[in-house]
């Protein structure tokens, strides 16, 4: 009984100063960096900030990215559909500790208004870094065709999938574009990021997880991902097509710079929104040309040219071949010919 209860102590009390982070079996680091069971793990929501890019890339400053989910245990991204993972506080608030007795709707396990709003001032229990959830950053997906970690840039990691106003709830859903193409025999790396917008220390967080396409019926590579820009202003601004994940305020590494204020008044900060030009949902502008099932094109020989025969000349008539006859008989005869002829007609007539 005294075991549970500095068991129950000593989780609470690492909840209350939590950040987020994203949940599920396919996740590195589900037992955060020790190597044993942890179902208090609160690792993999800690905060990124002004770190070199070897320390804050998949959480390596507290070496996440070195323990891999279990084989076979991948994050499903189903083509055309949508997946869901559990953003919470830690390990323990979500189902895959406990049996979920400490989760609720929520992300810390606790129930508040569905109106939940702080404004002008930021909710800070839970730690979601907003006001209210019209003002949450929003959350994206990335994804990596590497089966190493070691070998995912970010010039190879593209975000394929943006919730807007989350974190918010602990179950939440990300869609997943219709020509998203299978992943190499070992599966592919995905990626968790979030960039809050103000409410304290403007940090980020970048998890890991092993994931899997399932139900791909392109072919089609994704292209090459750029930075992504503010354009807040001025929408035509926006950089189309594959976009990085967010990188900012960090020793080394980053991808963006912004100054000045946004539209609201506030400090601008980069997020998965409109203001960087991330849609909402499936990002379905990231592919390097159109959905190709990858079988070969197969196109119709022309037809045979039409030939048409030549006519058969018809058999004269027996009438008319005698007349013809006839009519050679005649041209032939010679002027002495016919002249015995006109004799015997005449001794013929004289004999009569």
């Amino acid at each position: 009984m005294l075991r549970l209860a500095l068991v129950t102590a000593a989780l609470f009390s690492t909840l209350a100063k939590a950040h987020l982070g994203a949940f599920h079996k396919g996740m590195y680091c589900l037992d955060g960096p020790t190597g044993k069971v942890d179902l208090n793990n609160n690792n993999p929501v800690n905060p990124l900030y002004d770190l070199p890019f070897e320390d804050w890339w998949f959480h390596h400053v507290d070496n996440c990215d070195n323990f891999p989910p279990k084989a076979g245990d991948f994050l499903e991204l189903p083509a055309g559909k949508d997946f869901t993972v559990e953003i919470a506080s830690n390990r323990a608030k979500t189902s895959l500790s406990y049996n979920g007795k400490y989760t609720s709707d929520w992300v810390d396990g606790e129930v508040y208004p569905a109106d939940y709003n702080k404004s002008p001032g930021c909710i800070t229990t839970p730690n979601m870094h907003t006001q209210n959830q019209s003002m949450a950053a929003g959350t994206a997906f990335a994804i990596s065709y590497q089966s190493d970690i070691k070998k995912v840039t970010p010039d190879n990691l593209v975000v394929f999938s943006v919730r807007y106003h989350t974190p918010w709830l602990r179950l939440t859903k990300y869609d997943v574009p219709k020509d998203l193409p299978a992943c190499p025999p070992g599966g592919c790396i995905c990626a968790w990021g979030w960039v809050p917008n103000g409410c304290g220390i403007p940090n980020m967080y970048h998890q890991a997880f092993k994931c899997q396409v399932t139900g791909a019926t392109s072919v089609t590579p994704l292209a090459a991902p750029k930075p992504a820009v503010w354009c807040e202003d001025d929408q035509s601004k926006c950089v189309k097509g594959a976009k990085q994940m967010i990188y900012w305020n960090q020793k080394t590494g980053n991808n963006i710079k912004v100054s000045g204020f946004d539209r609201a008044g506030q400090n601008k900060s980069p997020a998965y929104n409109q203001k960087l030009g991330f849609a909402d949902g499936a990002q379905n502008d990231i592919f390097a040309g159109p959905p190709s099932d990858g079988k070969p094109t197969t196109t119709a020989a022309p037809p045979a040219p039409t030939t048409t025969a030549a006519p058969t000349p018809s058999k004269p008539a027996e009438d008319e071949l005698e007349v013809v006859c006839v009519t050679r008989t005649k041209a032939k005869r010679s002027p002495q010919a016919t002249h015995l002829a006109r004799m015997h007609r005449r001794r013929a007539e004289l004999n009569f």
